[in-house]
């Protein structure tokens, strides 16, 4: 804490993992248990807190694009691979000395590392090295970073990244912290946001993603757009409390009445 209200920011990482359809691109998204007691309930991208194996240095010399990152993010990219695995059963590696991510049948050979992994049994590096793998830290595109707000008994420090799961990998909740999970398109989840219990963070980077016609479309503006800290604050109206973000983060919406 940093004071008697104000909790510190945990690091932490997701993936919007994305893949094309005949409708456009989708997103794989999971529910989380109503037990769970951040965001209980609430349809959202897989991802979590880092944990102390995510900073693991061996992992330097075990993932592809990371090289000049700093000690955090590339612990950041660990976390979101890792969570993403755990969550979906997707997973961003390859094999050593292979350029192609693992395929659908060496993924299912992985499979028995997810509850292992969630349960902090091992880490990415134990796992890394009895399969020979290297994670695709490469095929991660930073997509947004959100703090959650002060004055919140629980706050998260959290890196977005999108990324496009490879052929074969199609995503399964792992029936724990997420109860459910779906393929579905951006523009659906926001229809649908009251029944699926879409959160204001959530809410603006399904429409943010919703502008691409395409995977590849969202991945190119995702490499083209600045990266903006954004960390919303409530604010009373004459309705009631509204939650804003500033101006020039880059979503087309700003702000949210809370009753609404």
């Amino acid at each position: 804490m940093t004071d008697g209200n104000t909790a510190v920011p945990r690091p932490a990482a997701t993936i919007v993992i994305l893949r094309d359809s005949a409708n456009g691109p989708e997103v794989f998204m999971v529910k989380r248990h109503h037990q769970i007691d951040f965001m209980a309930g609430a349809l959202v991208f897989p991802g979590g807190k880092l944990t102390e194996k995510d900073f693991d240095p061996a992992l330097v010399a075990l993932a592809d694009g990371v090289e000049s990152l700093s000690d955090l993010m590339r612990a950041t990219v660990a976390a979101a691979i890792r969570e993403a695995f755990e969550e979906s059963g997707v997973l961003f590696a390859r094999d050593a000395g292979s350029d192609a991510l693992v395929s659908a049948e060496r993924l299912g050979q992985l499979e028995h590392y997810r509850l292992r992994l969630e349960k902090g049994e091992i880490g990415l590096v134990e796992m890394l090295r009895a399969e020979n793998l290297r994670l695709a830290g490469d095929q991660l595109v930073p997509f947004a970073h959100w703090i959650t707000p002060e004055r919140m008994p629980k706050r998260f420090d959290t890196y977005f990244f999108l990324a496009a799961a490879s052929a074969g990998h199609v995503g399964r909740h792992d029936g724990r912290e997420s109860v459910d999970s779906t393929w579905i398109r951006p523009e659906d989840a926001i229809a649908g946001r009251k029944r699926w219990n879409v959160l204001f963070p959530t809410k603006l980077n399904l429409m943010k993603l919703a502008k691409s016609p395409d995977v590849g479309t969202a991945l190119a503006a995702a490499r083209a757009a600045p990266l903006v800290t954004v960390m919303p604050w409530l604010e009373e109206g004459p309705d009631g409390p509204i939650l804003r973000i500033r101006d020039d983060a880059g979503y087309e919406q700003t702000s949210a009445h809370l009753r609404s």
